[in-house]
């Protein structure tokens, strides 16, 4: 699944957490994936209600932190966010954002990036935002993320370093870095955050994508403009221009450990699956064929990728004309361990499977003490009451 930002009226981090819920993202997955940070106990709280915006309807989540005492840098950002149990992938992009933020911070302060701080209360913020944002679009099932041009007010803001020009500082330096689109405001005032924009500069493509779009989440923000103040996301599949390749590459001398980051860089361009398959190669050592399925458009970029990535010395592609694919949508089952995020497979309107997520299943078990196993039949079984739920549903609709 790929997912568009559409941004009439910028974006900030809780914005777009905003737009996660209202997509389908449960605000208990939200909570638990909060609770898993070693976040001062207390001092922080998040609140999610529907609003309007003018005319139109949105999700607003207000995350609300104390005033500290003491300031946070990078490293201390970077160990509450590396020592959770969140799933590795959601870590390291979490953590990416930040480093892109603090990069940008040190250089518009001229310091360094270790010695750039965190007001508290601000990190406190920042990484709910963050970490929110990249848990949702991972348990969405989004691989790739695309924003439009970002439109920019101008004025004054007041901060911790004084007073300072719209757009901020930090947010020009991200957007310059990155190289990302911009066009003029619908009127003064921060549109785009420090936060949004460090979220959007790492883990989005400045370009509209051609897809099919299932369902559109709408996201509000904190200040009422004489326009409604609104981002929109919408979720979809992308549509094919062409025939999709198969790239491959057999690789016999690479640290397995590699393979995991190669992969989700992969995802991240695009790719619409990657696999691994073991094979025994030349004087009998053992290797594997890393095997990588996207659009033709996407061939040179995802080659770059493996011959940067991996220790290869060439990619094969081969051409494949079409593929058949079900449409896939994320929902919450509950069990006597907590609730479990799982996958739902529909072919047209008809409910096909439902699979529970297996790293849920792991969370809660190791929480209650029990094998995986246990939680996971639990799952299974919860699983297969929905999947008949919505079959009714949809033999309902039909009748």
């Amino acid at each position: 699944m790929i997912a568009y930002l559409d941004l009439p009226s910028g974006l900030s981090g809780d914005m777009l957490l905003g737009c996660l819920v209202d997509s389908g993202w449960p605000a208990s997955r939200l909570e638990q994936t909060l609770s898993r940070l070693a976040l001062p106990a207390g001092e922080w709280a998040v609140q999610i209600a529907q609003v309007q915006k003018g005319p139109l309807r949105a999700a607003r989540v207000d995350v609300l932190a104390e005033e500290g005492r003491h300031d946070r840098r990078l490293a201390d950002v970077r160990a509450i966010i590396e020592s959770s149990d969140l799933p590795a992938v959601v870590r390291e992009r979490a953590v990416a954002v930040f480093v892109r933020l603090a990069t940008a911070e040190a250089k518009v302060h001229g310091t360094t990036i270790d010695q750039v701080h965190f007001h508290e209360v601000g990190a406190i913020d920042s990484i709910i935002d963050i970490v929110g944002a990249v848990a949702g679009l991972h348990d969405l099932g989004i691989d790739r993320l695309y924003a439009s041009a970002v439109p920019l007010g101008h004025g004054w803001a007041e901060t911790a370093h004084g007073r300072l020009p719209l757009p901020a500082p930090a947010t020009l330096e991200l957007l310059a870095a990155a190289g990302a689109p911009t066009r003029p405001a619908p009127g003064p005032g921060e549109l785009l955050t420090p936060t949004g924009a460090a979220i959007l500069c790492e883990m989005a493509t400045f370009e509209q994508p051609a897809m099919s779009i299932q369902r559109v989440g709408v996201g509000a923000g904190q200040r009422d403009f004489p326009w409604p103040n609104v981002a929109r996301l919408w979720l979809g599949e992308a549509e094919s221009h062409g025939p999709l390749v198969q790239l491959e590459t057999n690789i016999d001398d690479m640290n397995p450990q590699l393979y995991a980051a190669v992969s989700d860089k992969l995802f991240a361009a695009g790719a619409r699956d990657v696999w691994i398959t073991p094979v025994q190669m030349k004087k009998g050592r053992p290797g594997v064929v890393l095997s990588v399925m996207g659009v033709a458009a996407d061939e040179t970029s995802l080659a770059e990728i493996i011959l940067h990535e991996t220790t290869t010395l060439g990619v094969r592609v081969l051409a494949l004309p079409r593929r058949h694919e079900a449409r896939r949508e994320m929902r919450e089952v509950a069990t006597p361990f907590g609730p479990v995020q799982v996958k739902v497979k529909w072919l047209g309107n008809d409910a096909a499977g439902v699979t529970p997520e297996f790293d849920d299943c792991r969370r809660l078990a190791e929480s209650a003490g029990v094998p995986v196993r246990t939680v996971h039949d639990a799952a299974v079984a919860a699983s297969h009451a929905l999947l008949a739920t919505l079959r009714e549903g949809s033999s309902a609709a039909r009748a």
